[in-house]
């Protein structure tokens, strides 16, 4: 017995991922769902918005990002695990579902482990084109692991950034950096310290992974026109900047509800003032105002961005037929004869 094409979902596999990436191309990719994420941005008041779901233990986190729109509703599941690196196993692992509104049904699954950092990285590029100097054009990245090439990649597409100076406590990330990005045209510098990788950046990007509260930037080594792309804290209990930093810096957030929880403000008092960047998009409130400015992007990812993202390779299956059908509704003649469905199934399935 045969799904009906109702039943059929198209869905999205690490593999079909990496051949949809390689066909639109990395850069393309990244500017594209920038677009997407403005675009959603720009509509920011009429998506259902809530804090994510998370379920803690002391070795991770595991999470739901559900949101919707009046047409689609998204989710995603994801994990952040930073001990599993010691046992050859991701940090971070996620997929992600795309669903009608008006029937409930779904119309897209897929993995989001690739997209995620994709996404994030697209995310803090197009945070950095309104918020940062528009002559950056050098970046340090500190913390070299999964995110770091992406995130290269991303301020060189989108912000036009060309000198990356890149740090790591194990310097064999850093060469696992340099090795990959030794094709992309940027110019790399593989630094020593923190220290050597912030001197001269005009963006500072920091994205770790152990869940703890860490320095990973002090005080002393910002100063004034810098623009911070703190990516890594992004969890209760994990923080990467030293509090002296975020009182000199104006704050952007993605929604405040949930960064006050996990994102580096957590460090901060309940009503410190941040601007949603939404607001900015979409001209309600200023971005950077002055050069001296220094300004935070307190990155911890959030559902609507996910929702873009999902919105984006919907589109994108649409159009090359990429996806594979994964039989996943039931859907019998008569809606309300599920058991008809299942007993006259029965032959086939004993053949």
């Amino acid at each position: 017995m045969q799904p009906s094409p109702r039943a059929y979902v198209p869905f999205v596999s690490v593999d079909t991922m990496m051949r949809l990436v390689h066909r639109i191309g990395l850069s393309q990719m990244m500017r594209d769902l920038a677009d997407y994420i403005e675009e959603d941005f720009r509509r920011w008041e009429l998506f259902d918005k809530t804090p994510r779901v998370a379920a803690h233990s002391d070795v991770g986190v595991i999470e739901l990002m559900p949101t919707a729109d009046d047409a689609l509703y998204a989710f995603k599941y994801v994990n952040g695990h930073p001990k599993n690196m010691k046992d050859g196993l991701q940090t971070v692992a996620a997929f992600g579902l795309l669903a009608d509104m008006t029937t409930g049904y779904p119309v897209l699954l897929s993995e989001m482990t690739l997209l995620t950092a994709i996404r994030t990285a697209a995310m803090s590029a197009l945070a950095a084109k309104h918020l940062a100097r528009p002559d950056a054009r050098t970046m340090a990245v500190i913390g070299n692991g999964a995110q770091c090439e992406f995130q290269a990649l991303a301020f060189q597409a989108i912000c036009g950034v060309d000198t990356v100076q890149l740090y790591d406590v194990d310097p064999a990330a850093t060469a696992k950096a340099m090795r990959n990005l030794r094709t992309s045209g940027l110019t790399l510098v593989a630094c020593h310290t923190a220290e050597d990788a912030v001197e001269g950046a005009d963006i500072l990007t920091t994205c770790t992974a152990d869940k703890q509260r860490a320095t990973i930037l002090t005080d002393n080594l910002v100063g004034a026109g810098q623009h911070i792309n703190a990516v890594g804290g992004d969890c209760p209990g994990k923080t990467e900047l030293h509090p002296g930093i975020l009182h000199r810096s104006d704050i952007f957030v993605e929604y405040a509800p949930q960064t006050r929880i996990e994102g580096e403000i957590q460090q901060l008092d309940p009503d410190h003032k941040v601007t949603e960047l939404w607001q900015v998009v979409a001209g309600a409130a200023p971005g950077r105002s002055t050069a001296r400015q220094i300004t935070l992007f307190d990155s911890v990812g959030f559902a609507v961005e996910d929702f873009s993202a999902l919105r984006y390779i919907k589109d994108q299956v649409q159009a090359t037929g990429i996806a594979k059908n994964l039989d996943l509704l039931a859907d019998p003649d008569d809606p309300r004869d599920l058991y008809g469905m299942l007993q006259r199934a029965a032959p086939d399935l004993a053949a």
